[in-house]
């Protein structure tokens, strides 16, 4: 099978796309044939082997070689034990605990990391939401209708999907990023946008909740955002960030009568099927804004990865 394949941490020049053996199916594993898969950040960290937290399990080189850890497509195979599906099944999840990635025609996945697709949903649809929707839903459960929320680095697919669940929770949503997003941000339902080249986000407010997608500053500039007894977590964000919520965090937190910590989100279809639900009624909207192909895999992680991308980005490993 065609796979792109890297074995060292770097940029998009690592990448490589390659005949390499298709995978086998194991107990309990499900061999799916993919016709899409989406980028997350976690792709452009894991290419880069940065921030630090993305070499876990690899110090120097990586653990794994395929990115892609959203994928939809069909059964071809079933391992030993598999009850949930059938050949032929439409199926979508991700492959995050495996390490298996999707930018290959064939990937082995877990039957319990899997939903069915929906059938109002296409492929690369059903593609963009495990990750994203799963933060998403996470994340606006944080807030309160009639509360004020805050998204920075909210043009990408877990802000997108953010913005409209809370939107039509009746929050009042302030939505950060570049100023080429602005746009794209009202028509969501941001109520206020910002463009953070321009304007110091973490002085405006003050927040109820504060989702930082990209979070690279201190926990005292987050503080001075909130309101009292507000909310600040982060998703994506620096190493040093990082460690700072979680050390640091919750002693300001505790001093001053706020919360400041990480949005730890859980895998598997119980977190994202339900939104991939709201998706295929059409209540909320999955937003993709490119879709490049298997060989083009390097021009799509560069797309996404220079924040561009107005939604998600899809890569086609097949027509349909």
């Amino acid at each position: 099978m065609r796979a792109v394949v890297y074995e060292r941490y770097g940029g998009t020049e690592m990448l490589e796309l390659r005949n390499v053996p298709t995978p086998v199916a194991g107990p309990g594993e499900v061999l799916v044939e993919v016709v899409a898969t989406s980028i997350n950040l976690s792709d452009w960290e894991n290419l880069h082997g940065s921030p630090a937290y993305a070499r876990i399990g690899g110090l120097r080189r990586p653990r794994h070689q395929v990115l892609g850890s959203d994928i939809a497509g069909r059964v071809v195979a079933l391992g030993p034990g598999t009850r949930r599906f059938t050949v032929g099944d439409e199926v979508f999840g991700d492959t995050l605990s495996t390490g298996s990635g999707g930018f290959a025609e064939f990937v082995v996945v877990p039957e319990t990391a899997l939903a069915a697709k929906p059938a109002r949903l296409s492929f690369a649809e059903a593609s963009a939401i495990p990750q994203a929707g799963a933060i998403a839903e996470r994340a606006v459960a944080l807030a309160e209708p009639g509360s004020r929320m805050l998204l920075n680095g909210a043009g990408g697919g877990s802000g997108s999907l953010a913005i409209q669940l809370a939107v039509a929770k009746g929050v009042a949503v302030t939505a950060v990023d570049n100023a080429g997003k602005l746009d794209y941000l009202r028509e969501l339902g941001a109520r206020r946008v910002i463009d953070y080249r321009r304007e110091d986000f973490t002085r405006t407010g003050p927040y109820d909740v504060i989702v930082d997608l990209v979070a690279r500053r201190s926990i005292f500039a987050y503080r001075r955002a909130l309101a009292k007894h507000g909310r600040c977590v982060m998703v994506g964000g620096t190493a040093r960030t990082l460690v700072r919520m979680l050390t640091a965090g919750p002693l300001l937190g505790a001093v001053t009568g706020t919360h400041l910590g990480v949005l730890f989100v859980h895998q598997g279809p119980a977190h994202f099927a339900t939104i991939a639900e709201k998706c295929a009624s059409g209540e909320i909207t999955v937003r993709i804004d490119r879709v490049f192909g298997l060989d083009e895999v390097p021009a799509a992680l560069t797309w996404h990865g220079e924040g561009r991308a107005l939604g998600k980005v899809v890569v086609a490993v097949r027509s349909h």
